[in-house]
């Protein structure tokens, strides 16, 4: 069974409907004990960091996060989720959960295309993910491949080796994070067609070791 957390900000159905068309069992769920006994973690997120981390603190589920990294249990943060994760966020000078070291910043405006030409923000579209090949969640993820973004915001990771897969919009920036049996995406794989369902398959039979 794979626990999809509830905490009022994911983008929940979304990531329900792709596990369960993969034909993998999951339940959305803020219950502690549902969430600890699961074989896999699921965090997605839209929205706001501040109302998010309110919502996890009265919750109590910012422990139950950190309880599931710490017993090794595969935890993948989508989006928002691939944020909260960090120390802080610039987003309404947010504290976040701290399970990678470093801060979640936002797109400096004006931005611009190489090519000069001024790019909006937030960053809303389709986007390639640059990576190394190393980590098992990517496997067979190819430099043609896109995956759908839609955010503001992005994690900047204090230590390299916690940047698995890199994207351009104006500049470079982190958009798969990791650390241990966590793995994290900027973008939404459940939005990414058949490349993000390979992501969310992959994750579901990932178990959780990695540098």
């Amino acid at each position: 069974m794979i626990a999809i957390i509830d905490y009022k900000a994911g983008n929940l159905k979304s990531v329900e409907r792709a596990l369960k068309g993969l034909g993998f069992p999951c339940r959305i769920t803020n219950e502690r004990e549902e969430i600890l006994e699961s074989e896999r973690v699921i965090f997605p997120g839209v929205g706001a960091a501040g109302s998010a981390m309110d919502d996890l603190e009265g919750s109590g589920v910012n422990r139950v996060l950190r309880d599931v990294f710490e017993s090794g249990i595969p935890l993948m943060g989508i989006c928002l989720g691939a944020q909260i994760i960090m120390e802080m966020s610039e987003e309404n000078d947010t504290t976040c959960i701290g399970l990678i070291k470093g801060r979640v910043r936002r797109f400096e405006s004006p931005l611009y295309e190489k090519g000069g030409e001024r790019l909006k923000i937030p960053h809303m579209g389709w986007n390639g993910v640059r990576h190394n090949g190393t980590h098992p969640v990517l496997d067979g993820i190819g430099r043609d491949d896109e995956f759908y973004f839609v955010h503001s915001y992005y994690p900047m990771p204090a230590l390299e080796r916690h940047i698995i897969g890199r994207s351009e919009y104006g500049i470079e920036f982190p958009s798969v994070i990791g650390r241990k049996n966590l793995i994290a995406t900027q973008f939404h794989p459940e939005k990414s067609a058949w490349p993000g369902l390979r992501i969310l398959r992959n994750f579901c039979a990932w178990d959780g070791a990695y540098a």
